[in-house]
């Protein structure tokens, strides 16, 4: 077990000093491909551009169990200085997505040394968790076309929570979260006479005031819901000119995905309203759509099972989280849910620039998903 240890950490070193973007997993694939073929007994098959998928299958027939870990990185600059840092400039795996794949990694070398008796386990590595597209991605794969999934998993890493520490909800586990970019175009006319143009200026300042005034951030209320202004920007530094052109990039977040579709409209019908006030030509374009994670009571309760059998400490959370995970898009369509992995209470959040993924939980992580492939595939 030790060897095994010192691999995977060595694995998420590597890993970790050639991050990759969402969509550009070229490298990142190649790397986890090599390393199963080299050390695994599975089948390896590409699967939506730059994923992989692991398959191990018994000789009997029974339940089909998928993992997920995901492998992009994020366009951060890193801070660190260790000897692993990011060689990649302004990217770098400020999430843990290079944690989550060496864990999984690791439950490829577990069903290796342990092979099923019956039943088939996927390990998805899946790409473009960041921007919302990969889990879309896979399951428009033809593969996924022919095949029956009994129950996905999957893990985040949870700075902030207790090394080690198990972290689990019924139900609404992660939000909804839509993002939308608006473009106002009128007309640029002289700063001294600015009633000869069509400034966005009072047009943004009222969706700003929507902004504030729908958004109910009580994440312990059912109708908890964000409308968080991201980016703005207006006109140009050209202090004689009044702005003709503006943008305002929006991201909409809730539990409730009827109430998350109630607002988007909401906010359709002010722009519809401005343009008309205003005399501009107002664009929207919505993207990066992230599905709440809605876990199954059975799930949770293979879980739990599989957290005590390997003497874990299991936090029962009350409240969601409020940032989204691509995960949800399979928790949709199967039985499933995705669980915390405590990650350490001082250490920097996700997506700091100074955060890494601490090795000293990639067994944990292993040992418990070997345990919920078991757990389910004897059920």
């Amino acid at each position: 077990m030790e060897t095994l240890k010192n691999s995977l950490e060595e694995f998420r070193k590597e890993l970790h000093q050639y991050p990759e973007v969402s969509g550009k997993e070229y490298e990142t694939q190649k790397r986890i491909k090599a390393y199963l073929t080299k050390n695994t007994s599975c089948k390896v098959v590409e699967v939506a551009s730059t994923g992989v998928i692991a398959i191990f299958e018994g000789k009997k027939a029974g339940k089909t169990v998928m993992l997920r870990a995901d492998i992009d990185a994020l366009p951060i600059q890193e801070k660190n200085t260790f000897q692993h840092q990011s060689i990649n400039k302004k990217i770098s795996h400020k999430c843990g997505h290079d944690g989550h794949t060496t864990i999984m990694i690791g439950v490829a070398n577990m069903l290796t040394k342990h092979p099923i008796e019956e039943g088939k386990v996927l390990l998805l590595f899946q790409p473009s968790e960041e921007n919302g597209k990969g889990a879309a991605a896979v399951l428009k794969d033809p593969f996924f076309k022919k095949i029956k999934i009994d129950f996905v998993f999957a893990l985040h890493n949870l700075p902030g929570f207790a090394k080690h520490e198990i972290v689990v909800k019924n139900k609404t586990f992660t939000s909804n979260v839509k993002s939308v970019v608006i473009q106002l175009s009128g007309k640029t006319a002289h700063a001294a006479e600015p009633e000869k143009g069509y400034n966005p200026s009072n047009a943004i300042a009222e969706i700003l005031i929507f902004a504030e005034l729908e958004s109910k951030n009580f994440p312990e209320s059912q109708d908890f819901l964000l409308v968080t202004p991201i980016y703005i920007t207006m006109g140009e530094k050209a202090y004689g000119i009044s702005a003709g052109y503006g943008e305002v990039h929006l991201t909409l977040r809730g539990w409730d995905t009827n109430l998350m579709e109630e607002k988007r409209e909401k906010l359709e019908e002010l722009i519809n309203q401005l343009e008309k006030k205003h005399s501009l030509v107002i664009k929207t374009s919505w993207f990066e759509e992230f599905y709440s994670n809605k876990n199954d009571e059975e799930a949770v309760s293979i879980i739990k099972k599989s957290a005590e059998q390997n003497k874990l400490s299991v936090n029962n959370i009350k409240t969601p989280f409020k940032w989204g995970e691509d995960f949800g898009l399979f928790t949709q369509k199967y039985k499933g849910a995705m669980f915390g992995l405590g990650a350490g209470e001082s250490i920097p959040a996700l997506h700091n620039p100074d955060y890494d993924f601490p090795n000293d939980i990639i067994m944990t992580g292993v040992q418990l998903f070997h345990s919920i492939v078991k757990e389910v595939l004897k059920s």
